[in-house]
């Protein structure tokens, strides 16, 4: 009798946690959206607290932000194309105690996107030609990051050149820099089996700047940067990848 009253007194926590909803995601208080004025100075999108500021951001970069993809997993539709290259400001508060996570900041961009941008989207997967990421045949020259590195990634732009300093990189987050910022013509795949974390230094001419400026021999392709100075290889394969389909977006509606 004893075993019988607490296995149904067990069964009946069990029911009543399995019939708790879950608590509803975060979302953003207040949250302001204007067109970027003027200049730009610079790009950029930060956190801090509660708060989310992101200065001369196009409606793809926020997407990208949000959905946490590079800039070859977005496909161009029609529909993404008519918001045009139009930058925009955001400082967004969000609702309720505590410092969100990043993936929290993520989801409630995501529902801003949704809410002011009207902005809705699919995923589906799509065979396409691809570089793969591999490790040299001599090994790769990387070297392994300090436990207290930064691990945000800077670029700065020297002439054509961009130098790029990750002192905390993984090779998801290199593959990000790369597909991102060297505008190749194809989505860029980790295929080098690394799981660490790396003091990377990476200088190297984006591909829309090639050979477009007095001094053209200074140019240093991304391939030959990667293999000459990581250790690693650029390869063209074919491969399946999930890409985000805008079904719909909108500029902005009014704050």
């Amino acid at each position: 009798m004893r075993t019988m009253m607490g296995a149904a007194l067990i069964f009946g926590a069990c029911c009543e946690a399995f019939g708790q909803s879950a608590p509803p995601p975060r979302a953003f208080e207040v949250a302001s959206v204007k067109p970027h004025p003027g200049p730009v100075p610079r790009i950029d999108i930060s956190t801090s607290g509660s708060r989310l500021t992101a200065e001369a951001y196009t409606v793809l970069g926020l997407i990208m932000y949000a959905y946490n993809l590079r800039n070859d997993q977005v496909s161009r539709t029609t529909s993404l194309l008519t918001v045009g290259d139009t930058m925009y400001d955001i400082v967004a508060k969000a609702e309720g105690e505590g410092t969100p996570t990043r993936a929290e900041f993520r989801q409630m961009l995501q529902s801003l996107l949704a809410d002011r941008f009207k902005l809705e989207v699919h995923r589906e997967m799509k065979e396409m030609p691809v570089y793969a990421l591999v490790v040299g045949k001599n090994g790769p020259k990387l070297k392994e990051s300090a436990p207290d590195a930064d691990p945000w990634a800077h670029t700065g732009v020297s002439g054509r050149n961009y130098e790029v300093t990750m002192p905390k990189a993984t090779m998801e987050g290199l593959v990000k820099e790369i597909s991102n910022a060297a505008f190749l013509d194809r989505p860029v795949l980790d295929k080098t089996g690394l799981t660490g974390t790396y003091d990377i230094r990476l200088t190297y001419t984006p591909e829309n700047r090639m050979s477009r400026g007095p001094e053209p021999d200074l140019d240093v392709s991304i391939f030959t940067a990667v293999q000459e100075q990581l250790g690693l290889r650029l390869v063209q394969q074919k491969a399946d990848v999930e890409i985000l389909v805008v079904d719909h977006v909108e500029k902005p509606s009014e704050n």
